[in-house]
């Protein structure tokens, strides 16, 4: 597979990278790097704790790193569940909502992770 595939699978902008990363090179080097971004992680973690200020930063940042990666399709379900989580403390975070979010973030994350493992 090659980079332009793996953006292709996962509902990315190869092109929109490219633009911020001058060389394939350099896009391949920080799309193999990103499975070590532990932002998913902590965001899996802060959830499960019902921790939604620490859930809300770890999406937050986790929606950076894709955004600027080209990550649209991830990118999309991180902002969604960026906003809902923005400002809100735990009586106010409609849990069923967040659910649905969770899972759709799960999902295309999951996605992101495969391609880059065809990719290597």
């Amino acid at each position: 597979m090659t980079i332009e595939e793996c953006y292709a699978s996962i509902g990315g902008s190869y092109e929109d990278v490219r633009k911020r990363l001058p060389s394939e090179t350099l896009v391949e080097r920080f799309v193999l790097k990103f499975p070590e971004d532990k932002s998913y992680q902590s965001l899996a973690e802060a959830l499960q704790r019902e921790e939604y200020e620490d859930a809300f930063k770890a999406v937050h940042t986790l929606k950076g790193v894709v955004l600027n990666l080209g990550f649209v399709r991830l990118g999309r379900s991180s902002s969604d569940l960026t906003e809902l989580l923005r400002g809100k403390d735990a009586q106010q975070i409609d849990r069923a909502q967040c659910e649905e979010l969770w899972k759709q973030v799960t999902e295309d994350y999951e996605q992101v992770i495969d391609a880059i493992n065809c990719l290597r």
